[in-house]
């Protein structure tokens, strides 16, 4: 009886020595949180017209560093900043959820690769908002929160009036505009499309026009195309941008 319970618990030592070791070959467990998107880190916002638009960029790999493969969307959340004495971030009810965007239905979102543009017109003019936002994948997975951005809602400038001449040489663009109620006008920005197209994203030009000519010449004769301009101006240290003007057309012209 003796050497059959030693060779029970010899047989019990192998068997749990072998399962020990077939658990190593599967390597060290992967923590849930591991698996989540890397939180977004270029959140921005700034003041278009009577708006903020939100920007940022979807995040590529997972909390790990391993590629991110389903990522589903993303929630977008908002506070109202209040003065200092009365000012709670981590309070419960300090961000309420703005917008929930889902990758297969972009609506109320616009994309333009992996640059998500999102326009909130619910402010109020002398009030300060701070924004954060969190990617979550096809089976729920949140991240970590974004970095934070924020904007006071200001008054912004008038759209310029715009005017378009066409000659041989490019589009001559002449616009105008008055002085805004808040800040000073740092420049213009010009925004081309084909005609009918979108406009795109980003300006025309690198940095603010000063003047309020514009010659574009980087044009294909036979093609006819759409311009707008907007405003720029600052007000203790924060850049705004008016709404679009109305968009005006031209052409090359053939020459005789």
């Amino acid at each position: 009886m003796a050497a059959l319970r030693g060779q029970l618990c010899g047989l019990l030592v192998v068997a749990a020595l072998t399962l020990m070791a077939g658990c190593g070959k599967k390597g060290a467990l992967i923590a849930p949180e591991a698996l989540a998107p890397a939180p977004v880190a270029d959140l921005a916002a700034a003041q278009k017209g009577e708006r903020f638009q939100l920007s940022w960029s979807a995040p590529s790999r997972q909390e790990s560093g391993a590629p991110l493969k389903d990522l589903a969307g993303f929630l977008l959340f908002r506070r109202l900043l209040l003065p200092p004495a009365e000012d709670c971030e981590e309070c419960p009810s300090a961000y309420a959820e703005l917008a929930r965007v889902d990758l297969d239905y972009l609506q109320g979102v616009r994309r333009t690769g992996n640059r998500f543009l999102y326009h909130d017109a619910a402010i109020k003019k002398g009030k300060r908002y701070q924004y954060k936002l969190r990617s979550f994948t096809a089976d729920g997975t949140r991240s970590r929160d974004s970095n934070k951005a924020r904007a006071s809602a200001l008054t912004p400038p008038l759209p310029p009036v715009l005017e378009a001449l066409s000659s041989a040489s490019g589009v001559v663009l002449a616009f105008v505009t008055l002085p805004p109620g808040q800040g000073n006008i740092i420049g213009y920005n010009i925004y081309r499309s084909k005609e009918g197209g979108e406009l795109p994203l980003s300006p025309l030009n690198a940095t603010a026009v000063t003047g309020t000519t514009y010659e574009d010449k980087d044009l294909v004769l036979g093609i006819r195309y759409s311009y707008t301009v907007t405003t720029l101006a600052e007000h203790n240290g924060q850049l705004m941008e008016s709404a679009p003007s109305k968009p005006a057309q031209g052409a090359i012209l053939e020459r005789d």
